[in-house]
């Protein structure tokens, strides 16, 4: 008698199937944007991913381990689409123009990634150990706007990214685009460096009046 076939919960079959494991981080991201993290279970991952219930702790060792992966792949790839904007501008006014478009293009691009954020933003608020993903995202943001930007108008950018992402995303009525043009401007040009400067300089004053005191 013929040996039945290995099935997919084999080590055959896992042979055969290697990309099983991506599957489930994907399915993952696909259940939480449809029903939120509370709503994301073992068996409905493991139903979309069409895999095995038991591949489920076979590659991870909890929900915890799932969760955390899928949002550091997450993370990864908006951020890796925000460095690619940033690395091909050549010049400043380049840059300002990659900036236009993260915000009006990149960030929030579908309602899926606008859930997904969101979800990860709360999960790191009620969950610290999460913020080391919240943490690496906006450094690899800062690090990408360096290349253009000094240290303190980088933060402010990546400050205004995220600000006027969620106020487009969630204003129930359209925002006329020129504001992100405008921010930017604010931020980036010749008036936003003279505010920083006298804030340098008045910071720097108030040390040297204290001191003398």
């Amino acid at each position: 008698m013929d040996a039945p076939p290995p099935t997919s919960g084999s080590r055959l079959g896992r042979r055969n199937d290697p990309d099983r494991r991506d599957r489930i981080i994907d399915a993952c991201l696909d259940v939480i944007a449809h029903s939120g993290v509370a709503g994301v279970s073992h068996r409905k991952v493991a139903a979309h991913a069409g895999v095995p219930l038991g591949a489920m702790t076979y590659y991870f060792d909890g929900m915890d381990e799932l969760l955390r992966e899928s949002f550091t792949r997450f993370a990864t790839t908006v951020s890796d689409r925000f460095e690619r904007r940033m690395a091909a501008a050549q010049d400043g006014d380049a840059a300002r123009a990659a900036v236009i478009a993260i915000i009006l293009e990149d960030v929030f691009g579908d309602d899926r990634e606008l859930v997904l954020s969101h979800e990860l933003y709360t999960l790191a608020a009620r969950e610290p150990a999460y913020r080391s993903i919240t943490s690496a995202w906006m450094l690899r943001s800062r690090t990408a706007l360096e290349r253009h930007f000094d240290p303190e108008t980088a933060r402010l950018l990546d400050a205004l990214i995220e600000g006027l992402t969620i106020h487009r995303a969630l204003d129930a009525e359209a925002r006329d685009a020129r504001e992100v043009e405008r921010g930017v401007t604010r931020i980036t040009g010749p008036a936003g460096a003279a505010a920083r400067s006298s804030s340098w300089e008045g910071d720097t004053g108030g040390s040297e009046n204290h001191r003398t005191r």
